[in-house]
């Protein structure tokens, strides 16, 4: 993520030449963050509802991740003020935590119900493209409900995380937590070789880091092109 965005950075200041939109190589590796990311937060899940971790905490948690997702809205908003983010990663996070908590219990229903969030927007785009169908895609396709992911074309934002699909994919990974823990739990207390055990401290401080490398690289960006005169 962080080497994604350093170079994203460099595209923005003009010290890179490649497209973000459309490249295969980019938008693959987009999605391969975020299915990461998310994936791993259902596993998280997972674990906090073996530990009985109650809903204060929950809350809390909530609390700070949607907190942030107010923040990133409004820094992008100064950077990109035609494109900022209205629905990111952390705003779709925010969504799916309240969602993934009250179906944890669902267990093994947990595959197929996140098959079916992965399927959705796929079928919805192919059904609605009829005629006879466009007032409701473009009800879909507006800001007060494109954050579902039903949506036959894709917003103008520099972060787009709806809840459809990316839903299935926290659903997948709370369900791989919750069979790893009944099946497999000495997987999860394997000792990790140093350079594991660095990232895993990265890990623990994940929504700091996702807050603070972004301004840092823009910054370092920026203040080189100043120096040496680069726009």
């Amino acid at each position: 993520m962080t080497v994604f965005h350093f170079c994203f950075d460099l595209a923005h200041f003009g010290w890179l030449h490649a497209n973000f939109l459309a490249d295969p190589f980019w938008t693959v590796q987009r999605s391969a963050i975020v299915s990461l990311f998310l994936f791993t937060a259902g596993l998280g899940q997972a674990i906090a509802l073996r530990q009985r971790l109650g809903w204060p905490r929950c809350w809390r948690r909530w609390a700070q991740v949607a907190g942030c997702a107010l923040l990133v809205t409004a820094g992008s908003a100064l950077m990109f003020p035609r494109s900022f983010i209205y629905f990111g990663v952390l705003h779709g996070l925010a969504c799916m935590l309240v969602v993934v908590r009250l179906t944890g219990g669902w267990g093994r229903w947990l595959w197929p119900a996140g098959a079916v969030a992965i399927a959705l927007p796929w079928l919805a785009a192919q059904g609605l493209q009829g005629s006879g169908w466009e007032t409701i895609a473009q009800t879909l396709n507006g800001r007060a409900l494109n954050w579902l992911g039903l949506v036959t074309r894709k917003p103008f934002t520099e972060d787009y995380v709806p809840l459809l699909p990316w839903l299935g994919v926290l659903w997948w990974g709370m369900a791989a937590g919750q069979w790893l823990l009944r099946h497999r739990p000495a997987w999860l207390g394997v000792a990790l070789p140093l350079p594991g055990r660095a990232l895993a401290g990265l890990g623990r401080w994940s929504l700091s880091w996702y807050m603070l490398h972004q301004p840092v690289l823009i910054g370092l960006v920026a203040g080189v092109g100043a120096l040496t005169g680069h726009t």
